[in-house]
């Protein structure tokens, strides 16, 4: 299993809020996913860098847990396990030049780590499938 690379993490509150504000969401009972294009140059930039050892190549992905989520102990077990799950679905599903942030709730700690990773899953399916019916009608409202 990969791990996420430190090049490719989100640690800047700018980068979350960045997320936040222009990107996609989706809610799942373990996880919030918010996903942000960054833009074309980041792109092409991260797909030359695809030969590197990473499987990360262009993708950032930030970790968030509030404190709702619990004491210090169980945010820092909800994080490492979203940490997990990022390392497992991503490198797959993700996209070049994104931007993910995943942020824990309640049921982060316990929940079935199955689970999580379908939560991610669905997470990310949805997020791509807004995408995609916002570039069909952009299309189409060019073909007019």
């Amino acid at each position: 299993m990969a791990t996420v690379p430190k090049a490719g993490r989100l640690l800047k509150r700018s980068e979350f809020l960045r997320a936040a504000r222009r990107g996609r969401k989706a809610a799942r009972p373990g996880l919030v996913l918010q996903v942000y294009a960054r833009g074309r140059e980041t792109e092409n930039s991260a797909l030359s860098d695809r030969q590197g050892a990473s499987p990360f190549c262009g993708m950032r992905v930030g970790l968030t847990a509030s404190r709702k989520v619990g004491n210090a102990v169980v945010r820092n077990r909800a994080r490492r396990r979203l940490r997990a799950a990022a390392a497992e679905i991503l490198p797959d599903c993700g996209r070049p030049g994104t931007d993910y942030v995943l942020i824990a709730r309640g049921d982060t700690a316990e929940r079935p780590f199955d689970a999580l990773l379908t939560d991610l899953r669905s997470a990310l399916k949805q997020v791509e499938n807004r995408n995609a019916g916002k570039d069909r009608r952009k299309t189409a409202a060019m073909e007019q």
